[in-house]
Formats: structure tokens, C-alpha cells, sequence
């Protein structure tokens, strides 16, 4: 955790990850009670720490019950380990892979439904740059460079023909996939999406203060004194440097970039690849995106990591209510 001080003209408010720094009341240092977190008015922040679909995360509650707000952590918790057991491709008893083993899934969780259903709407806002039927292609790369020696890019020409978001058909009955091979990974939008159903949670039951930071940053409230948030956006090709920070209320900050994972040992292809094209994003850049809620900013900082400048504000003056700021070279610059 790193409290990052705005370094340059683009550091900005978000008011209007991962590689994310969190500035919440303290600085880079845990919050337990009676420490110097303290400060978010008179009341101390009840935090939790720990995984969530494979990703360090936390919770910052703000509440003026500390057994209250234990109890609400746990409810928060569990609601994260309940979607986990939808979305994870890594649990054999998902309803994600069990989708994936069959190519149809019959009566489905409505949490899947719900996301399939949003990721189409950002598919089509973003020409297909957003895809979660790109698994295949993930899978070729992952395949390709595990094999001694392998050192350029994999064929993946007769795998494009899976990858076509319109070819999940979703409905509440029943997800099928329109061709055999296809498979889907949420994982440009799941934490997005498990973070907002979180902040739900925690909503109803009478939390007004948090920071949520489930892979994606979520805050809901000030933290104390009616102070914003702070959220760091750090290098990508240095973590612990911090390149601008973003003061946020009501508002969601997704980070993306071809940084994050990379398939060969010379550090060249990235995780994040094109559905368009099949080709990998550059790995030494990122893309940092704030919008209304985590599910849209998770999916839209995926897209535009594959996206030139010219579409990502032709997608943003259709959708509204969005900040993108491109990281590259050690700098920052917003792009709308």
C-alpha cells in the first residue's frame, strides 16, 4: 500500500487497478486499532484482508460499531466467496467451467446471466475489444510457451473463429455457446463485478463509508471529515513508484495492461490479447480507467489497453461518466 502523491499535470480528482496503490487514512502501513488509522473522523476502520479470485484484497469499513462492522465484513466475505464459486476458472465445480467442459449450462446462476449479459453490452460499445470468449486463444499462448524453447508468437488463425461474443447465447433458462471449442473467461470483468455486488451488500446493510479493493477499487463515501479517497496508479514498469493519484467518491478505478502476466521468459507477450487480432498487448503499458461502478471500469480498462486513442474517446462519448488515463514510459496522460 503506498500513499502516492500526484506527480505530474495528470494526476486528477475522479469524482465526476492491477496495479493499484491505495491511500486510505493511513500510510503504508496496516490499519489495526489504535493505530494512526484513526483518522477517518472519530470512527476506526474495521479492515479485512486476504484473496479474492486470485487476487490480493481488502475491505475498509467505515462504521461506528465495531462489532457491527465485523459482522458486516463477514457478510461481505462470504458474498465474495459465493460469487467466486460462479466465476472462478480455477474451481472444477464452477458454473464457469462447467460451461466451458459442455458449451451449454442449463438453469444458470442470474449472476452469470447478469454478467454475460453486461459484458455483451461493453462487447458491442467496444467493437469487440472486450471479449470473454477469448479463453482459447489465452489457452494456445498458455500452451505454446510451455513448451521448452518456444520463443515467437503461436499460430492462433484457426482459433478466431471461436472468438465472437455474439456467439454466447444468454438467457435465464439456459447459456449456450454457438459453435463447439468455445470457451469464455471473465476475468477482465469479474472482480469488477464482485466488488459492486460487495459494495451492494455492504450498502444494504447500512454502510455508507468504504473502500473496497477486490482486484478493482471501489469507494462509497469519504473517508472522514468529508476527505475523498485517495487511489495511486503506479508505474507499470515499476510497482513501487506511484505515477498519480486519484482522489475518488462514488467512483470505481480499474487498471489494465499487458504488465501483469506474461507468457514467455523474455518478458514480451503479455496475458492481455486482442480477440480482434489475437496478438498480445504491449506489455509495457497501461490503462487506467475511473467510472460509476467497478464492473464497467474493470471491462472498459481490458478494452482499452487494445484500443488507440481515437476509439477510446469515440467509446467514452458513448457511454459517458468515464476518466482514461494512458500509462507509458513513466508518464501519465489522460486521454478524456
Amino acid at each position: 500500500m503506498t500513499t502516492a502523491q500526484p506527480t505530474d499535470t495528470a494526476a486528477a480528482a475522479c469524482g465526476r487497478r492491477r496495479f493499484l496503490a491505495i491511500a486510505g487514512a493511513a500510510t503504508g502501513v496496516a490499519l489495526l486499532p489504535g493505530g494512526p488509522q484513526a483518522q477517518a473522523g472519530s470512527v476506526e476502520p474495521c479492515v479485512w484482508r486476504g484473496v479474492a479470485l486470485g487476487a490480493r484484497a481488502s475491505i475498509r469499513v467505515l462504521h461506528p460499531d465495531p462489532a457491527e462492522a465485523r459482522r458486516l465484513v463477514g457478510l461481505a466475505v462470504r458474498e465474495i466467496e459465493r460469487l467466486e464459486a460462479i466465476f472462478s476458472l480455477y474451481r472444477p465445480d464452477s458454473a464457469v467451467v462447467a460451461l466451458n467442459r459442455a458449451g451449454r449450462l442449463p438453469d444458470p446462476p442470474i449472476e452469470l446471466v447478469e454478467l454475460l449479459a453486461r459484458a455483451g453490452e461493453i462487447s458491442r460499445a467496444s467493437g469487440g475489444a472486450f471479449d470473454v470468449t477469448v479463453q482459447p486463444l489465452w489457452q494456445r499462448y498458455r500452451d505454446h510457451f510451455a513448451e521448452p524453447g518456444a520463443d515467437r508468437l503461436p499460430v492462433v488463425s484457426d482459433l478466431l473463429p471461436l472468438v465472437d461474443w455474439r456467439g454466447v447465447g444468454v438467457e435465464p433458462r439456459e447459456i449456450a455457446f454457438a459453435r463447439p471449442g468455445m470457451a469464455v473467461t471473465l476475468n477482465g470483468i469479474a472482480q469488477g463485478y464482485v466488488t459492486d455486488r460487495v459494495a451492494a451488500v455492504l450498502r444494504r446493510n447500512g454502510v455508507e463509508r468504504m473502500l473496497l479493493d477486490l482486484g478493482e477499487t471501489r469507494t462509497v463515501g469519504d473517508r472522514g471529515a468529508g476527505r475523498p479517497w485517495r487511489v495511486g496508479v503506479a508505474d507499470p514498469t515499476d510497482p513501487a513508484r506511484s505515477l498519480a493519484t486519484l482522489e475518488c467518491f462514488e467512483r470505481a478505478v480499474a487498471s489494465s495492461g499487458g504488465y501483469g502476466t506474461v507468457f514467455d521468459p523474455a518478458g514480451r507477450y503479455g496475458h492481455l490479447i486482442d480477440p480482434r487480432t489475437g496478438r498480445t498487448a504491449p506489455v509495457l503499458r497501461g490503462t487506467t480507467v475511473a467510472a460509476p461502478d467497478a464492473t464497467l471500469a474493470d471491462a472498459l480498462s481490458t478494452a482499452f489497453s487494445l484500443m488507440d486513442r481515437n476509439e477510446i474517446r469515440a467509446v467514452v462519448r458513448q457511454i459517458g461518466g468515464v476518466d482514461v488515463y494512458r500509462l507509458s514510459s513513466g508518464q501519465v496522460a489522460r486521454i478524456v
